[in-house]
């Protein structure tokens, strides 16, 4: 067994923690208190190429890893607390390489070299007011009319509406719209790149978008939009019509390793300032370090951290190997580590801040700290971004179970 990183994966790191103390750590209050990523920041990015990271050089990205894109995450979170850029990081590392793997080469020629140029946003629109942990349930449907589709429905809390629609060549999301009855279960849905507003910068019709005003992670824009009979060219479908449930949930699997390197970055970081604390602040005549129940608390707080750091790399070796062609890793086996990861790395990172902001008492109430920030950021992945921590308990009881001991599946057994 080898836990190391290559020797690549390790320059690479070194290389994203230099530019993120450089350009991001110093700018972190600013992103969350104007609710903006500065747009050299962006352009940093993407000049390293750091944008659409995922990306083959086909489309000007650079083909890296899962693991790679889970280490720039990690260390962008450990620099920006907040996890607002790590946020917008990954989600142009994980939904355009979707993209690329299933849609058409006339959408992926317009839309991905963009997004490696900081110029276009992409991510993901699934969740609907009726909620999000039910993917088969929403109702935002699509029909076909000759080389078109025409769309109707309604999206929110969907990460980057803002941004789509403020870039110099627009952005969109994967969508997930409902094109078949409801006696096709999972294969009654279709994804599309949807575009808010087009790479020519020209704004698609019928679209009203909403925004929401978040306690935390004020970086990147959360918002929704609501479609009225909103026209989409065929070309950007993505995927087999019918097949978009599989396509999202093979997304999910990605996102949901990389923004897991990103919780634990910046729990790594809070826990850093923990320890440079309580090394330093003396009570009684010592360093509270010296406190058994501070010090134990860190120790049970790194054992933690470590696991669910495991979790996350596993999860994306996993991954990288099955899109090399690896037979012996199975869809359930990756199923089941995304789901752990994404299970532990949030709830890890969210008491570590309150571990940290109780050591440091009245202090971490203020905005002079970062350490609210932090906590505010890592929330939002503890509620439910990219699924809740019980649907992950739910996806892994699935794996070891089986299937039709599945919440989501029909119980078929005996009845009393």
């Amino acid at each position: 067994m080898d836990f190391s990183f290559s020797e690549d994966e390790n320059v690479f790191r070194e290389m994203v923690k230099e530019l993120a103390s450089k350009h991001i750590a110093p700018r972190v209050k600013e992103i969350e208190e104007k609710g903006r990523i500065p747009k050299e920041i962006i352009d940093v990015l993407a000049n390293q190429g750091l944008l659409g990271l995922t990306i083959s050089p086909n489309y000007g990205g650079a083909g890296a890893s899962i693991t790679m894109a889970t280490i720039a995450a990690e260390e962008i979170a450990y620099a920006d607390i907040s996890v607002a850029t790590a946020v917008y990081f990954l989600l142009n590392a994980g939904w355009p390489m979707i993209l690329e793997r299933y849609g058409s080469e006339k959408a992926k020629e317009e839309i991905l070299p963009n997004i490696t140029k900081g110029k276009t946003f992409f991510g993901i629109a699934v969740t609907e007011p009726s909620g999000g942990s039910d993917v088969a349930g929403i109702k935002t449907n699509a029909v076909k009319q000759g080389n078109k589709w025409i769309i109707n429905g309604e999206k929110v809390y969907i990460s980057g509406v803002r941004e789509s629609l403020e870039l110099p060549n627009g952005g969109g999301m994967l969508l997930l719209a409902r094109t078949g009855g409801n006696e096709l279960g999972y294969k009654a849905f279709t994804s599309f790149a949807f575009l808010l507003k087009k790479i020519d910068g020209s704004l698609t019709n019928g679209i009203t978008p909403t925004f929401f005003d978040d306690i935390g992670r004020r970086g990147i824009s959360t918002g929704g939009f609501a479609l009225k009979d909103v026209e989409i060219d065929d070309i950007y479908r993505v995927g087999d019509e019918g097949r978009g449930f599989y396509i999202v949930m093979e997304g999910f699997n990605v996102a949901r390793t990389i923004l897991s390197g990103a919780c634990v970055g910046a729990a790594r970081k809070a826990l850093d300032i923990g320890m440079d604390y309580i090394k330093q602040r003396i009570l009684f005549e010592q360093p509270i370090a010296k406190f058994e129940a501070i010090q134990f608390e860190l120790v049970d707080d790194y054992a933690k951290l470590d696991a669910a750091r495991l979790f996350t790399y596993r999860a994306a070796w996993l991954l990288d190997r099955f899109y090399k062609g690896d037979k012996s890793v199975s869809v359930s086996d990756i199923n089941k580590y995304v789901a752990m990861a994404k299970m532990m790395a949030p709830q890890v990172a969210y008491d570590i801040f309150t571990h940290v902001m109780l050591w440091h008492g009245a202090y971490a109430y203020t905005k002079e700290s970062e350490l609210g920030i932090g906590l505010t950021g890592v929330l939002s992945y503890l509620i439910g971004a990219e699924g809740t921590k019980n649907i992950m308990k739910a996806i892994v009881g699935r794996e070891l179970l089986g299937r039709e001991y599945s919440v989501t599946t029909r119980w078929k057994g005996k009845k009393e």
